[in-house]
């Protein structure tokens, strides 16, 4: 039997200021609508909700995609529902890779049962369009993976082309936005996305917990061709293809089946996460999904010259450093783990570091949703500014806020 006095008290989180490269500070608003109350999976007002949220995400998407839904799990989820639907066993799969995350994409293929082809590049650049048409016309994949945005480079993948080469070579085009939506430009129809997914921590401003997923109505064809009901709710002429998705719970065609019409019994919606997720997008598209985007994009510039002005150097190609976070070189004789713990406890800021080569190297450091603003941007400067004179680095005096306020001034 449990003592009473051995049980934990209510859960009580420190304030904490979360500029790392996510998870971030969630909107006030989106952690009241998590607190709404539960309805049953079939209320009409719950299957109001999902289609209120799938609307507002074609607006968050810039899709006119019907089969725009929401997977229920962290970021990870929505790309291993996107791949392990589109790809059958022994499909090639190009993946190129230039961060942590590109290497996560071809692991999902591989553990799909696809035939993994990766080019890499450099970490802090990106891939030049000729050279991902060149890989697309030797290893003739079914599907082109390709992260928007990767945190653990800061890097932003141009797009905007990939999707017309795709189609004149009869690939589908897959990108994982997690770290990029909400904060970056993402056209998903012009750009011609086949799938894309995302989640909430990063820019929509929210919790871990959903993943955001469109799908073009040829990936739709793709899924619906590997189409299965299960036993106990299979009606007459209902499908059941022999190559079907080898995953349940990750079986967009059954998830498909569970937001459309036929409200078929998939698993049951978490309903707390459907009401943040559609937070997230109804506060982005009140904002106005450009403003959003400039928003952003007037934070980082600030953080970046913040950093450049406390004499720090800055990680990568920045020509192509995504709107949200920024990489800065750990100053030599700067314990680099230390200092960010420094950072934490006595200031109540997280920054990151970051994975494989960069690891120890580098500090992330995010501006993203809620945190997207002025106040946020000075406090975690002036915060870093005094851990790194602590640590014995030489900065110049107010040069990082004063950098960063006068970027904000000139937006």
């Amino acid at each position: 039997m449990t003592d009473a006095a051995t049980i934990p008290g209510p859960i009580d989180p420190p304030a904490r200021l979360l500029m790392g490269p996510g998870p971030i500070s969630a909107y006030p608003s989106v952690l009241r609508a998590m607190s709404a109350p539960l309805v049953g999976q079939y209320d009409p007002f719950m299957t109001a909700a999902m289609a209120e949220t799938q609307e507002l995400y074609r607006g968050v998407w810039g899709t006119r995609n019907d089969a725009t839904l929401l997977i229920d799990g962290t970021s990870r989820a929505g790309i291993e529902a996107a791949i392990v639907s589109l790809v059958r066993p022994g499909d090639r799969v190009l993946v190129p890779v230039f961060g942590r995350f590109g290497h996560l994409l071809a692991e999902i293929a591989e553990r799909a049962m696809a035939e993994v082809h990766t080019i890499e590049t450099e970490w802090g650049q990106v891939f030049p369009v000729s050279v991902i048409e060149e890989a697309i016309v030797r290893v003739k994949p079914t599907l082109l993976a390709l992260v928007q945005g990767d945190t653990s480079t800061t890097m932003n993948q141009p797009l905007d082309e990939v999707g017309a080469i795709c189609a004149k070579h009869g690939v589908l085009f897959y990108s994982d936005a997690t770290a990029s939506l909400g904060g970056n430009a993402f056209e998903a129809d012009a750009w011609g996305l086949d799938a894309a997914t995302a989640g909430l921590q990063k820019c929509l401003g929210g919790p871990s917990g959903s993943s955001p997923l469109t799908l073009s109505e040829r990936a739709v064809e793709v899924v619906r061709s590997r189409g299965r009901v299960e036993a106990g709710i299979r009606e007459p002429g209902d499908a059941s293809a022999a190559d079907f998705v080898r995953s349940n719970y990750f079986d967009l065609g059954m998830i498909l089946d569970y937001w459309g019409p036929r409200r078929l019994n998939h698993h049951t919606e978490a309903t707390s996460m459907l009401y943040a997720a559609r937070e997230c997008a109804r506060v982005l598209l009140l904002e106005g999904r450009d403003a959003v985007i400039e928003r952003h994009r007037v934070a980082g510039a600030a953080m970046l010259a913040g950093v450049q002005g406390l004499g720090l150097t800055v990680f990568g190609d920045l020509a192509h450093k995504m709107n949200n976070v920024v990489a800065v070189e750990i100053p030599a004789g700067v314990p680099g783990d230390e200092a960010r713990a420094a950072v934490l406890t006595d200031f109540g800021i997280e920054i990151g570091t970051s994975f494989g080569p960069l690891h120890g190297r580098v500090w992330r450091i995010g501006t993203m949703g809620y945190n997207a603003r002025e106040d946020a941007v000075l406090t975690t400067l002036a915060a870093l500014e005094a851990v790194l004179r602590r640590f014995g680095a030489s900065v110049p005096a107010a040069g990082g806020t004063d950098a960063a306020a006068d970027t904000f001034r000139a937006a």
